[in-house]
């Protein structure tokens, strides 16, 4: 993706770069010796091999804004117990964090696609789908798009839910002011990951091996201080009335949630004592 303008603000340098490769762009960060890569950097494989022992990747830049994507290849066969990930996280307490996650499943069953928000530390904002393809026969690419006005996830470009910031309006939490960086993991989750923990992972199957092809961030790097608010500039914060899915997306992001969604935090009423999120009854698109 083409670099968009410099800016400087508050004696801080603020301007969106696009990625390059695993090898340029990340640092294993958790068991590197279950983490590989191919292709010149541009393919990675992460490994489960125990309980214990997963793996996980981190990118090097923190940024506030900007869009993340990389393409997956699950694990095929009996996943039960394995959870994937893709997705973006600040550091420390009351943390924001954005989520792909990948719950593996028995063989022959569809995976699990959770999607969740969180802003200070605050998530509760579980989205879940079943895939419309077989995520395990190729790759398929997964992007997170983060601007002050919106959070949108898309599969193979197709939007599957919205976010939007209601923090002002409604008091609604809304990352905006925490830098994140990338991630891409591999971990084992049998005791609640797949069918609420019924199903335990078989580990004669192991290692499970995730393998990523290619990894973008078009992102506004950030460290802190005067940047965010460069940042915030740079993706159009003054323009949040315009930043709306065109009409054919809203069109396939509501095929995905009439067909493919399988839980939805809106509605779950039990969970939330009969009472529903402000954000829910407030347009998304």
């Amino acid at each position: 993706m083409a670099a968009m303008a410099m800016l400087l603000v508050a004696a801080a340098a603020v301007g969106v770069a696009s990625g390059g490769n695993f090898n340029e762009e990340c640092d294993a960060t958790w068991e590197p010796q279950n983490c590989w890569s191919s292709d010149n950097g541009n393919s990675l494989s992460l490994a489960l091999v125990s309980n214990s022992s997963g793996s996980m990747i981190r990118s090097k830049r923190q940024f506030v804004y900007g869009a993340v994507s990389t393409s997956v290849q699950l694990v095929a066969g009996n996943s039960a117990g394995t959870v994937t990930t893709f997705y973006t996280s600040s550091l420390g307490d009351k943390h924001d964090e954005i989520d792909f996650e990948f719950l593996g499943n028995e063989t022959g069953q569809p995976y699990t696609i959770h999607t969740n928000v969180y802003a200070n530390g605050v998530g509760d904002k579980e989205m879940q789908f079943k895939p419309w393809f077989d995520p395990t026969n190729g790759y398929h690419n997964y992007t997170i798009s983060w601007t002050p006005c919106r959070i949108v996830w898309y599969i193979d470009g197709t939007p599957i839910r919205v976010f939007r910031n209601y923090e002002s309006s409604n008091g609604v939490a809304f990352p905006t002011r925490r830098p994140m960086y990338a991630y891409s993991s591999i971990w084992a989750a049998e005791d609640w990951a797949t069918q609420k923990g019924r199903v335990k992972t078989d580990w004669s199957r192991a290692p499970f091996v995730a393998r990523y092809h290619g990894i973008g961030l078009d992102v506004c790097e950030c460290y802190g201080g005067g940047c965010v608010y460069g940042c915030a500039a740079a993706f159009g914060q003054a323009s949040c009335g315009g930043q709306q899915l065109a009409g054919d997306e809203v069109g396939k992001m509501q095929w995905v949630q009439d067909n493919f969604r399988i839980y939805d935090y809106c509605v779950d009423y039990q969970r939330f004592n009969g009472q529903m999120a402000p954000e829910c009854s407030l347009p998304q698109y």
